[in-house]
């Protein structure tokens, strides 16, 4: 006989834990991918629709994050003094706004943390290092601490680490002489283990979870690291720093894009003379080997996907100027680098098979069909320029610049 209050119960479970998906820092697996599907193949000859816009924000280099019925977004308050966490309903009505840190003071002080939500829960990083959990309902502090609890060494442009949160744990790297990772406890903010030191201080780069052949492991960043951290004890179990450097670039170490993983691979790629990497983990995961570079792909900010075995991204030729450039994931080869005409470098994400770029610096929107002959622009709109990573939720392509956060149908 069948036990319908247990069933009941189970499916409820299910439904809880499926409602408890992890939303931040671009998408849940962190690698730019969305899961939607049924997105509009082109888009009116006007652009897309914008359904609604907001400019009070507070100036920032975050992306917004949705969950459930609401989006989060961070800036800086009018008096740019400290970083605030704005709530707003899918219908862009301001729901609540707090403040939650001091905001880096030093070169671009816009705010970086993309905020992390789980459980009911905010996470963000301040400019400072400062670790913060919040309340998503009404943005209440619930616990902080500061970096200096664990010497936060900043590199060029301050902490700009989007918090990676699971097994009820927060993911924190301020680097220094102390130590290079940190995790806390998500229910209250108490330390939980901290790593050694690489005697290195932090860089730009949001922390990574991985499963490799069934075994967990954090991907992190140092300034010149890249490291991978048993996520139970905090031992470092490998680390990698052979880069081979464009010599003379002069800005060594600003690593800023999150490693894309993929079948024990990890491929990495940032400016400034490092270029793109593929890096292989051995079968326990404890030693990386390197399997190719790529001297044509440095991503600037603006991050990269994997679509069809095919890594696309944009190219740093220097601060105002790129290209995009399409690689192959297994080999290498680069099957096209090319400028967007009239354009810059910018961001990229990926959804429904298709590929959605954000030029930096006219704040031109495209809509690219995935090619390894050409950089293949369908549609595109003018929207506003700047470093925001989009993201997609319900039909809906999210874009942030300056102040402003503007919802577009794409679907």
């Amino acid at each position: 006989m069948i036990n319908y209050s247990k069933l009941i119960f189970l499916l409820l479970l299910s439904i809880k834990i499926s409602a408890q998906t992890v939303n931040g820092w671009r998408g849940a697996d962190r690698d730019g991918t969305y899961p939607e599907i049924g997105l509009l193949d082109i888009w009116p000859a006007n652009g897309s629709t914008l359904v609604w816009s907001v400019e009070d924000a507070g100036k920032g280099y975050s992306s917004p994050v949705i969950s459930g019925d609401k989006l989060w977004v961070t800036g800086m308050d009018e008096d740019e003094k400290n970083e605030i966490l704005t709530a707003y309903t899918l219908g862009g009505k301001r729901i609540y706004q707090v403040t939650y840190g001091e905001l880096w003071n030093k070169s671009y002080p816009d705010t970086r943390t993309t905020p992390t939500i789980i459980y009911n829960k905010v996470y963000v990083i301040s400019g400072r290092g400062k670790v913060v959990c919040l309340n998503a309902n009404d943005g209440e502090i619930i616990w902080s601490v500061d970096g200096e609890t664990f010497g936060v060494e900043t590199n060029v442009w301050g902490v700009s680490e989007s918090p990676l949160v699971f097994d009820n744990k927060v993911i924190f790297t301020p680097g220094g002489k102390h130590t290079t990772m940190v995790a806390l406890d998500a229910s209250n903010g108490k330390k939980l283990w901290i790593t050694e030191s690489l005697n290195d201080p932090c860089s730009h780069v949001s922390p990574l979870l991985i499963t490799h052949n069934g075994i967990k492991q954090i991907i992190g960043f140092s300034e010149q690291y890249l490291f991978g951290v048993n996520p139970e004890t905090g031992k470092i179990m490998w680390k990698f720093n052979q880069w081979d450097f464009i010599p003379d670039r002069g800005m060594d170490g600003i690593c800023i894009n999150t490693p894309l993983y993929r079948n024990g691979r990890l491929f990495v790629s940032n400016a400034y003379g490092m270029r793109s990497h593929m890096l292989e983990l051995n079968d326990d995961a404890t030693d990386v080997k390197l399997l190719w570079r790529n001297d044509d792909l440095s991503v600037h900010t603006g991050g990269m996907v994997v679509l069809n075995d095919v890594v696309y991204g944009s190219n740093w030729l220097n601060n105002n100027n790129g290209e995009w450039v399409a690689i192959d994931w297994n080999t290498g080869k680069t099957f096209y680098k090319t400028k967007w005409d009239g354009h810059s470098k910018g961001s990229v994400i990926t959804a429904d098979n298709k590929l959605f770029c954000f030029e930096e610096h006219r704040g031109v929107v495209a809509l690219v069909r995935p090619n390894t002959t050409k950089f293949d622009i369908v549609s595109e709109f003018k929207s506003g320029a700047y470093w925001a990573h989009p993201s997609i939720h319900n039909g809906m392509l999210y874009i942030r610049h300056g102040n402003a956060v503007m919802a577009y149908k794409i679907k």
